[in-house]
């Protein structure tokens, strides 16, 4: 569980970066990200790191293949 403190940190990167709550989006299974469903994941790694980032399945590939690159 992360203290309240980390949460409240990742709500203010979210809203400031995306305008959206990563805590509503990971509770309504939407994305973060681009506000599309998030309920299909590829594997379970995926599927943790949504209810770690808020990133559906297709952002998570753009965001982690774009880093990948560098």
């Amino acid at each position: 569980m992360k203290s309240s403190s980390v949460i409240n940190h990742l709500e203010n990167i979210t809203m400031n970066a995306f305008g959206r709550s990563r805590v509503l989006s990971i509770a309504g299974n939407s994305c973060v990200v681009c506000g599309k469903a998030a309920t299909n994941f590829k594997d379970e790694v995926s599927r943790k790191e949504f209810s770690v980032s808020g990133m559906c399945q297709t952002c998570q590939d753009s965001f982690f293949n774009d880093q990948s690159e560098d």
